[in-house]
């Protein structure tokens, strides 16, 4: 009788999917630990592994784990925290530097995609105006998800980086300004209340962060330097604060998680070992439990559900894709960058993810957008999230190639191991 308690408890407790939260926790942890070991054996970064690990575990792979409002909870936070951590190290004295670069791409990686998406579904296939205004904005987003491996390998400070950090903070906050003004063209709600609203409450926010936020870090941590925890603690704060302030404000928290980052920027670079708390949990914990939860969106089964969902799912990744590259070519051929320096802002530059599932949503939501291109964007998730992380180790890797190489490093002249010219990078 006891053993038979025993095998039916066990068997509620591993009911699919896994209900249990320290079962959970103790599945999404095992990934964490064993996905960049196994991804490492195959020489694929381990970001990669996060997301098949997600697909694989997910609703639509074995049903282990669900979408429930804990996951919910860990991937908004590591969501948030990429974000975050790309405010943080932006190197501020080097982003003044070279804003106008950040523009530039900014300018680039935001009209090019749509430029290229907006035929696509208009024409290609034949969507509505609004539906296919929607649909391109979504193409012109991009997500840093790769940006934990340009931190891995120290090249952070890299002027490539650095404009593509820019860049991606200016045209993932024009899209998403662009969002409630697409819906409010749709509801008839586009007038001069609306803009006047939202430049008030933007510049409310702003005045909140960067006025008022970088004196009261300063006090914070002097009064508690002495703390383990507390300015750990306070940083999270201001982050979710902030990333609340801008969905106040009328723009989406990952935006104030990087104001917040560029809020404490300087603050928190005083303090290596806060700096340090800081990195260590993000890419322990929270940044993948976000990757694995991308990997649960996607359902690779919609590419068998008849031509029409496999065309719109094709057409939207390669334009997504194309889109991207045009946009770092240009800004290399400007710019006079070297290939690998292309390939780094390809990279960190092509991933879609936090912004795109947003506009996608809601445009779900809004009856705007039908299952075809829902559908298709899970799958243009999964590739461009792979194609980046590939694309940035490689380039990551050749950057700091001749940095190991002190012969190379001294002798630019002389050629890198792996055949290109590196010297641009540094």
């Amino acid at each position: 009788m006891h053993n038979a308690d025993i095998l039916g408890r066990l068997t509620q407790q591993l009911e699919l999917p896994f209900s249990n939260p320290v079962l959970v926790f103790s599945l999404i942890l095992l990934i964490i630990l064993l996905a960049p070991i196994i991804m490492g054996k195959f020489k694929i970064p381990g970001i990669v592994g996060f997301i098949m690990a997600g697909i694989a575990v997910g609703p639509h792979g074995l049903n282990l784990l669900t979408k429930n409002s804990a996951v919910e909870l860990f991937s908004t936070i590591g969501l948030l925290y990429i974000m975050f951590i790309a405010g943080i190290e932006l190197d501020l004295n080097e982003f003044k530097q070279k804003k106008h670069k950040s523009f530039v791409f900014g300018f680039f990686t935001f009209c090019i995609p749509i430029l290229i998406g907006f035929p696509v579904c208009y024409y290609a296939l034949g969507y509505s105006l609004i539906t296919s205004a929607l649909t391109a904005s979504m193409f012109a987003t991009h997500t840093l998800v790769a940006y934990p491996i340009v931190s891995k390998y120290g090249v952070a400070k890299n002027e490539a980086v650095a404009i593509s950090v820019g860049g991606t903070i200016l045209t993932d906050t024009a899209v998403l300004i662009l969002l409630p003004v697409i819906m409010g063209a749709k509801d008839g709600g586009l007038g001069f209340g609306f803009w006047l609203q939202l430049m008030i409450s933007l510049s409310i926010f702003a005045f909140i962060m960067f006025v008022l936020i970088p004196p009261l870090a300063n006090w914070f941590f002097n009064r508690y330097r002495d703390s383990k925890t507390l300015p750990y603690v306070f940083v999270l704060f201001i982050v979710f604060v902030s990333a609340f302030l801008s969905q106040l404000a009328g723009v989406e928290p990952i935006i104030g998680a990087f104001v917040a980052g560029l809020a404490l920027n300087k603050a928190v670079q005083q303090s290596s070992t806060l700096m340090s708390r800081i990195d260590f949990v993000g890419n322990a914990i929270f940044i993948p439990f976000f990757l694995i939860s991308v990997g649960m969106l996607v359902d690779l089964r919609v590419l068998g559900r008849g031509p029409q969902a496999t065309i719109v799912a094709v057409s939207l990744t390669l334009g997504a894709l194309l889109g991207k590259w045009l946009a770092a070519l240009s800004t290399q051929k400007i710019f006079k960058y070297s290939g690998i320096q292309r390939n780094l802002i390809f990279g960190l530059s092509s991933a879609h993810a936090a912004a795109t599932l947003a506009i996608i949503l809601v445009g779900y939501k809004a009856q705007i957008i039908d299952d075809n291109i829902l559908n298709g964007t899970i799958i243009l998730i999964l590739v461009t999230c792979v194609v980046a992380s590939f694309a940035t180790e490689r380039a990551a890797k050749k950057v700091v190639a001749p940095i190991e190489d002190p012969e190379i490093y001294q002798n630019p002249k002389l050629p890198a191991t792996s055949g290109n010219d590196t010297s641009n990078c540094l």
